[in-house]
């Protein structure tokens, strides 16, 4: 998934803001399920939330105001009711790795008890 850095996305030092990182890898992961045909938003009305439980990001190098990123995602491991997945934010012109992350997200029902991976996530989940 592509990105570009605007200002409202820096800090102080004309950097990105590190919490930011956190929305374009969830953005990501929307669009990761959307191209393998899932859509988020139906899984979550038929009763399947995947909230993040545990995030692990190595920073690497600073994105800058009108950098274009690259956000990859692959699959690293799928359990019965949770999975983690990688994503890198690599900058587009020359590259370079800027953040990788290690994003483990659980799948709960609506009263947000643990549950089964739903049947067309388990697959596409797989399949990488």
């Amino acid at each position: 998934m592509e990105v570009r850095i605007y200002y409202e996305d820096t800090d102080a030092g004309g950097v990105v803001y590190h919490a930011n990182y956190l929305r374009y890898f969830e953005r990501a992961r929307t669009e990761f399920m959307r191209e393998r045909g899932l859509s988020v938003l139906e899984l979550h009305e038929r009763g399947s939330i995947f909230p993040v439980v545990r995030v692990e990001m190595d920073f690497r190098a600073p994105a800058r105001h009108d950098d274009l990123l690259w956000v990859e995602t692959e699959v690293l491991d799928v359990g019965k009711s949770s999975f983690v997945l990688g994503q890198q934010v690599v900058r587009a012109a020359d590259g370079k790795l800027l953040v990788a992350a290690r994003v483990t997200l659980a799948c709960v029902g609506p009263e947000m008890k643990a549950k089964r991976l739903p049947p067309e996530l388990l697959q596409v989940l797989n399949e990488g």
